[in-house]
Protein backbone atom coordinates (compact mmCIF):
# COMPACT_ATOMS: atom_id res chain seq x y z
CA UNK A 1 0.00 0.00 0.00
CA UNK A 2 1.52 3.29 -0.72
CA UNK A 3 1.76 5.39 2.04
CA UNK A 4 -0.62 8.61 2.12
CA UNK A 5 0.03 11.75 4.28
CA UNK A 6 -2.92 12.27 6.73
CA UNK A 7 -4.31 15.83 6.92
CA UNK A 8 -1.78 16.77 4.71
CA UNK A 9 -3.24 20.25 3.84
CA UNK A 10 -4.61 20.53 6.97
CA UNK A 11 -1.25 20.25 8.83
CA UNK A 12 0.85 22.58 6.36
CA UNK A 13 -1.96 25.16 6.22
CA UNK A 14 -1.56 25.55 10.12
CA UNK A 15 1.83 25.11 10.08
CA UNK A 16 3.33 27.65 7.77
CA UNK A 17 2.73 30.92 8.90
CA UNK A 18 5.58 32.81 7.00
CA UNK A 19 6.90 31.33 3.52
CA UNK A 20 10.41 32.83 4.39
CA UNK A 21 10.64 30.95 8.02
CA UNK A 22 12.26 27.64 9.28
CA UNK A 23 10.26 24.75 9.76
CA UNK A 24 10.68 21.47 11.35
CA UNK A 25 9.28 18.14 10.00
CA UNK A 26 9.95 15.82 12.87
CA UNK A 27 9.03 12.45 11.66
CA UNK A 28 9.81 12.41 7.77
CA UNK A 29 8.22 9.24 6.84
CA UNK A 30 7.72 9.54 3.08
CA UNK A 31 8.00 13.15 3.20
CA UNK A 32 4.28 14.00 2.32
CA UNK A 33 4.39 16.95 4.62
CA UNK A 34 8.23 17.58 3.17
CA UNK A 35 7.24 18.11 -0.10
CA UNK A 36 4.27 20.18 0.82
CA UNK A 37 5.86 22.53 3.06
CA UNK A 38 9.39 22.81 0.17
CA UNK A 39 6.48 23.69 -2.34
CA UNK A 40 5.39 26.44 -0.64
CA UNK A 41 8.29 27.78 0.70
CA UNK A 42 10.04 30.81 -0.59
CA UNK A 43 13.50 31.26 -1.37
CA UNK A 44 14.93 32.19 2.21
CA UNK A 45 13.00 29.75 3.44
CA UNK A 46 14.78 26.54 5.02
CA UNK A 47 13.73 23.25 6.37
CA UNK A 48 14.82 20.63 8.69
CA UNK A 49 13.92 16.88 8.27
CA UNK A 50 14.13 14.53 11.04
CA UNK A 51 13.44 10.42 11.01
CA UNK A 52 14.63 7.87 13.34
CA UNK A 53 14.51 5.16 9.95
CA UNK A 54 17.30 4.71 8.06
CA UNK A 55 15.47 4.12 5.19
CA UNK A 56 13.44 7.24 5.63
CA UNK A 57 16.15 9.61 5.68
CA UNK A 58 17.67 7.43 2.58
CA UNK A 59 14.44 8.29 0.69
CA UNK A 60 14.96 11.93 2.17
CA UNK A 61 18.17 12.72 0.67
CA UNK A 62 17.54 11.32 -2.25
CA UNK A 63 14.48 13.61 -2.83
CA UNK A 64 15.90 16.82 -1.31
CA UNK A 65 19.66 16.10 -1.67
CA UNK A 66 20.05 18.73 -4.33
CA UNK A 67 17.47 21.16 -2.09
CA UNK A 68 19.97 24.07 -1.00
CA UNK A 69 16.80 24.75 1.56
CA UNK A 70 16.17 21.54 3.05
CA UNK A 71 18.88 19.62 5.85
CA UNK A 72 18.13 15.80 6.29
CA UNK A 73 19.45 14.27 9.79
CA UNK A 74 18.99 11.03 11.06
CA UNK A 75 18.07 10.89 14.71
CA UNK A 76 15.31 11.30 16.92
CA UNK A 77 13.31 14.73 17.40
CA UNK A 78 14.20 13.76 20.96
CA UNK A 79 16.83 15.46 20.32
CA UNK A 80 15.60 18.34 18.69
CA UNK A 81 17.09 20.96 20.25
CA UNK A 82 20.73 19.54 19.59
CA UNK A 83 20.11 18.77 16.27
CA UNK A 84 18.79 21.94 15.55
CA UNK A 85 21.28 24.27 17.08
CA UNK A 86 23.94 22.25 14.74
CA UNK A 87 21.73 23.15 11.80
CA UNK A 88 22.08 26.58 12.55
CA UNK A 89 18.29 27.11 12.52
CA UNK A 90 17.99 29.47 15.22
CA UNK A 91 14.37 30.02 16.51
CA UNK A 92 11.98 28.33 14.12
CA UNK A 93 8.61 29.00 12.50
CA UNK A 94 7.22 25.83 13.26
CA UNK A 95 7.54 22.31 14.32
CA UNK A 96 5.35 19.37 12.82
CA UNK A 97 5.33 15.68 14.67
CA UNK A 98 3.61 13.16 12.59
CA UNK A 99 3.10 10.33 15.08
CA UNK A 100 2.13 7.29 12.71
CA UNK A 101 3.81 4.96 11.59
CA UNK A 102 4.25 5.21 8.32
CA UNK A 103 2.98 2.54 5.30
CA UNK A 104 6.73 0.93 4.14
CA UNK A 105 7.13 0.12 7.84
CA UNK A 106 3.87 -1.56 8.37
CA UNK A 107 4.23 -2.96 4.73
CA UNK A 108 7.95 -4.47 4.68
CA UNK A 109 7.23 -7.77 6.83
CA UNK A 110 11.50 -7.36 7.76
CA UNK A 111 10.93 -4.75 9.82
CA UNK A 112 7.96 -6.87 11.84
CA UNK A 113 5.67 -3.88 13.00
CA UNK A 114 2.81 -6.15 11.33
CA UNK A 115 0.82 -8.84 12.85
CA UNK A 116 -0.60 -9.90 9.88
CA UNK A 117 2.68 -10.52 7.86
CA UNK A 118 5.68 -13.21 8.60
CA UNK A 119 8.87 -11.69 9.81
CA UNK A 120 11.64 -11.25 12.30
CA UNK A 121 9.92 -9.51 15.85
CA UNK A 122 11.96 -6.37 15.51
CA UNK A 123 9.99 -3.58 15.32
CA UNK A 124 12.96 -0.97 15.69
CA UNK A 125 12.72 2.47 14.60
CA UNK A 126 16.39 3.27 14.32
CA UNK A 127 17.63 -0.34 12.95
CA UNK A 128 21.12 0.74 14.39
CA UNK A 129 20.44 0.74 17.81
CA UNK A 130 19.14 -1.08 20.88
CA UNK A 131 17.28 -4.29 21.15
CA UNK A 132 14.69 -5.78 19.03
CA UNK A 133 11.43 -6.86 20.66
CA UNK A 134 12.56 -10.56 20.16
CA UNK A 135 15.80 -9.76 22.31
CA UNK A 136 13.75 -7.78 24.97
CA UNK A 137 11.13 -10.56 25.25
CA UNK A 138 13.75 -13.31 25.67
CA UNK A 139 14.89 -11.68 28.91
CA UNK A 140 12.15 -9.05 30.42
CA UNK A 141 10.40 -10.57 33.66
CA UNK A 142 6.75 -11.74 33.18
CA UNK A 143 5.60 -8.47 35.14
CA UNK A 144 7.77 -5.95 32.99
CA UNK A 145 6.09 -7.61 29.93
CA UNK A 146 2.38 -7.53 31.03
CA UNK A 147 2.98 -4.20 32.82
CA UNK A 148 3.98 -2.84 29.02
CA UNK A 149 1.03 -4.32 26.97
CA UNK A 150 -1.32 -3.54 30.08
CA UNK A 151 0.01 0.33 30.03
CA UNK A 152 1.10 1.12 26.05
CA UNK A 153 -1.88 -1.25 24.74
CA UNK A 154 -4.42 -1.01 27.10
CA UNK A 155 -4.72 -4.57 26.84
CA UNK A 156 -7.37 -6.11 29.46
CA UNK A 157 -4.99 -9.77 29.28
CA UNK A 158 -1.88 -8.50 29.83
CA UNK A 159 -1.75 -10.67 32.06
CA UNK A 160 -2.92 -13.83 30.30
CA UNK A 161 -0.54 -12.75 27.64
CA UNK A 162 2.86 -12.12 29.36
CA UNK A 163 2.22 -15.74 31.21
CA UNK A 164 2.17 -17.41 28.20
CA UNK A 165 5.10 -15.40 26.21
CA UNK A 166 7.27 -16.86 29.01
CA UNK A 167 6.16 -20.03 29.55
CA UNK A 168 7.01 -20.88 25.81
CA UNK A 169 10.36 -19.12 25.33
CA UNK A 170 11.49 -21.78 27.76
CA UNK A 171 10.57 -24.40 25.49
CA UNK A 172 11.54 -22.20 22.46
CA UNK A 173 12.15 -18.44 21.72
CA UNK A 174 9.88 -16.59 20.06
CA UNK A 175 11.73 -15.32 17.26
CA UNK A 176 8.78 -14.15 14.43
CA UNK A 177 5.69 -11.79 14.04
CA UNK A 178 3.68 -14.78 13.88
CA UNK A 179 5.17 -16.52 16.38
CA UNK A 180 4.10 -13.74 19.18
CA UNK A 181 0.72 -13.84 17.19
CA UNK A 182 -0.07 -17.50 18.15
CA UNK A 183 0.97 -17.13 21.27
CA UNK A 184 -1.25 -14.13 21.74
CA UNK A 185 -4.06 -15.85 20.15
CA UNK A 186 -3.50 -18.63 22.18
CA UNK A 187 -4.01 -16.58 25.57
CA UNK A 188 -6.94 -14.63 24.56
CA UNK A 189 -10.31 -16.61 25.63
CA UNK A 190 -12.27 -14.11 23.36
CA UNK A 191 -11.58 -12.43 20.68
CA UNK A 192 -12.96 -8.76 19.57
CA UNK A 193 -14.83 -8.79 16.34
CA UNK A 194 -13.83 -5.87 15.27
CA UNK A 195 -9.96 -5.53 16.42
CA UNK A 196 -7.31 -8.52 15.32
CA UNK A 197 -6.11 -9.92 19.30
CA UNK A 198 -2.69 -8.58 18.23
CA UNK A 199 -3.40 -5.30 18.21
CA UNK A 200 -2.83 -4.07 21.27
CA UNK A 201 0.28 -5.87 22.20
CA UNK A 202 1.90 -5.03 18.90
CA UNK A 203 1.04 -1.74 19.90
CA UNK A 204 2.69 -2.12 23.00
CA UNK A 205 6.03 -3.66 22.42
CA UNK A 206 6.38 -1.05 19.53
CA UNK A 207 5.88 1.95 21.95
CA UNK A 208 8.33 0.34 24.74
CA UNK A 209 10.80 -0.85 22.13
CA UNK A 210 11.15 2.63 20.55
CA UNK A 211 10.58 4.74 23.58
CA UNK A 212 8.14 6.82 22.30
CA UNK A 213 6.22 8.20 24.77
CA UNK A 214 8.94 9.31 26.92
CA UNK A 215 10.43 10.61 23.25
CA UNK A 216 7.01 12.72 22.45
CA UNK A 217 7.19 14.41 26.16
CA UNK A 218 10.89 15.50 25.57
CA UNK A 219 10.52 16.03 21.95
CA UNK A 220 7.47 18.44 22.88
CA UNK A 221 9.08 20.36 25.48
CA UNK A 222 12.75 21.24 23.17
CA UNK A 223 9.76 22.15 20.70
CA UNK A 224 8.12 24.78 22.67
CA UNK A 225 11.84 26.32 23.72
CA UNK A 226 12.92 26.32 19.86
CA UNK A 227 9.69 28.24 18.77
CA UNK A 228 9.83 32.00 17.88
CA UNK A 229 7.02 33.95 19.08
CA UNK A 230 3.99 33.38 17.23
CA UNK A 231 5.57 29.65 15.59
CA UNK A 232 3.42 26.53 15.66
CA UNK A 233 3.54 23.78 17.12
CA UNK A 234 1.38 20.72 14.79
CA UNK A 235 1.11 17.50 15.82
CA UNK A 236 -0.71 14.52 14.51
CA UNK A 237 -0.80 11.60 16.85
CA UNK A 238 -2.76 8.17 15.94
CA UNK A 239 -3.65 6.49 19.21
CA UNK A 240 -5.18 7.91 22.47
CA UNK A 241 -1.92 7.43 25.03
CA UNK A 242 0.33 9.93 21.96
CA UNK A 243 -3.10 12.09 21.88
CA UNK A 244 -3.21 13.00 25.87
CA UNK A 245 0.40 13.30 26.46
CA UNK A 246 0.06 16.01 23.39
CA UNK A 247 -3.64 17.15 25.27
CA UNK A 248 -2.22 17.91 28.28
CA UNK A 249 1.02 19.23 27.77
CA UNK A 250 -0.86 22.17 25.26
CA UNK A 251 -2.98 22.88 28.25
CA UNK A 252 -0.26 22.96 31.24
CA UNK A 253 1.50 25.19 28.68
CA UNK A 254 -1.30 27.31 28.40
CA UNK A 255 -1.73 27.54 32.25
CA UNK A 256 1.41 28.58 32.84
CA UNK A 257 3.75 28.18 36.30
CA UNK A 258 1.97 26.26 38.86
CA UNK A 259 1.01 28.62 42.08
CA UNK A 260 -0.94 28.05 45.25
CA UNK A 261 -4.16 29.25 44.41
CA UNK A 262 -4.83 32.04 46.93
CA UNK A 263 -1.51 33.98 46.29
CA UNK A 264 -1.90 37.26 44.45
CA UNK A 265 -0.31 36.77 41.05
CA UNK A 266 -0.90 38.74 37.85
CA UNK A 267 -1.55 36.85 35.03
CA UNK A 268 1.78 38.19 33.28
CA UNK A 269 3.63 36.42 35.94
CA UNK A 270 2.35 32.93 35.00
CA UNK A 271 4.45 32.12 32.10
CA UNK A 272 2.41 30.77 29.18
CA UNK A 273 4.14 29.37 27.02
CA UNK A 274 1.27 27.90 24.26
CA UNK A 275 -2.06 28.70 23.06
CA UNK A 276 -4.34 25.87 21.84
CA UNK A 277 -5.51 27.26 18.03
CA UNK A 278 -9.00 25.47 17.30
CA UNK A 279 -10.69 22.26 18.50
CA UNK A 280 -8.64 18.80 17.69
CA UNK A 281 -9.05 18.18 13.66
CA UNK A 282 -9.62 14.55 12.12
CA UNK A 283 -10.02 13.14 8.86
CA UNK A 284 -13.45 13.67 7.12
CA UNK A 285 -15.34 10.49 5.58
CA UNK A 286 -13.53 11.08 2.24
CA UNK A 287 -10.16 11.01 3.41
CA UNK A 288 -11.20 8.12 5.44
CA UNK A 289 -12.07 6.27 2.44
CA UNK A 290 -9.44 6.89 0.51
CA UNK A 291 -7.10 6.12 3.45
CA UNK A 292 -8.67 3.64 6.13
CA UNK A 293 -5.34 4.25 8.65
CA UNK A 294 -6.56 7.65 9.24
CA UNK A 295 -9.46 6.85 10.73
CA UNK A 296 -7.76 7.38 14.12
CA UNK A 297 -5.66 10.27 13.31
CA UNK A 298 -6.31 13.29 15.59
CA UNK A 299 -4.86 16.70 15.21
CA UNK A 300 -3.54 19.62 17.90
CA UNK A 301 -2.56 23.07 16.74
CA UNK A 302 -0.95 25.51 19.59
CA UNK A 303 1.06 28.93 18.85
CA UNK A 304 3.76 30.20 21.02
CA UNK A 305 3.56 33.45 23.24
Amino acid sequence: MNHMTVLLKEAIDELMTDLQGKYVDCTYGRGGHSAEIVSRLGIDGRLLVIDKDLEAIEHARDRFGDEPRVSVVHGSFSMLERIVTENGMGLLHGVLMDLGVSSPQLDDSARGFSFSRLGPLDMRMNQTEGDTVADWLRVAEEREIAAVIKEYGEERFAKRIARKIVTERGVRDVKTTLDLVKLIEDAIPFRDRYKHPATRSFQALRIHINNELDDLRTGLNEAVDLLARDGRLVVVSFHSLEDRIVKRFIREKEKGDPFPGKLPIKDEMLNRKLRRLGKAAKPGAEEISRNPRARSAVMRVAVKL
